[in-house]
């Protein structure tokens, strides 16, 4: 099966663009104020309406309110949440949208006892623990703690790069790979030539 490939905290149109020419098949837009990447919705609904119709758009959140919530489905045109913080999955699956949830991994985590109440999620995303940091952190992690079996889909995220991203397949057999800081020219600002060598490396791997 082929690995499909997010790029994400995206903030401008022309990455948006960017990314889908390459083939990507979803874009992340951030809704966590703290995050240099973070858009307003009025930014994510210019970025959403010009991706085409067949790359998702998933709105990025950590611990956030209902309302925040609600308000970027009534006005941001996005087609999946991901919700990357400590929310219950009762709020994850209370809103008119398929979700994705996201766990941190580090050694002593309980991996299938963490996310077996989001048995609801359309996919769970794997990504490396940070201390003080959610997310976006350029960080990886030991694929290894990674069950061979898991109940959903599964999003590997974390140091993810041109380099390793092949490796990475080929260890953990991920539905899809997900990556924001390694192909971008500045925080927030994505790179062409990066995001192209990033599904590349994927493509390959996959043959």
């Amino acid at each position: 099966m082929r690995t499909r490939v997010k790029i994400c905290g995206i903030t401008r149109v022309e990455d948006a663009q960017a990314a889908a020419a390459h083939g990507a098949d979803a874009i992340g837009l951030i809704f966590y104020r703290p995050s240099p990447r973070c858009v307003t919705p009025g930014q994510a609904r210019e970025i959403a309406i010009s991706a085409p119709s067949f790359v998702a758009t998933v709105a990025v959140f950590v611990n956030p309110s209902r309302g925040d919530v609600e308000r970027v489905i009534g006005e941001c045109g996005v087609t999946l949440l991901q919700f990357h913080g400590d929310e219950p999955p009762e709020f994850c699956s209370s809103f008119s949208q398929p979700y994705i949830k996201a766990a941190r991994i580090r050694p002593g985590l309980d991996l299938l006892k963490y996310l077996s109440p989001y048995g609801a999620a359309a996919a769970w995303m794997l990504d490396a623990f940070h201390e003080d940091l959610w997310g976006g952190t350029g960080g990886s992690f030991d694929w290894g703690l990674v069950p061979e079996r898991m109940a959903r889909p599964i999003i590997l995220s974390g140091g993810l790069t041109a380099s390793n991203v092949a490796g990475a397949v080929r260890r953990t057999r991920p539905y899809a790979v997900d990556v924001s800081s390694s192909v971008e020219a500045s925080k927030g600002i994505k790179d062409a030539a990066k995001i192209a060598a990033f599904i590349g490396a994927v493509k390959h791997e996959d043959g």
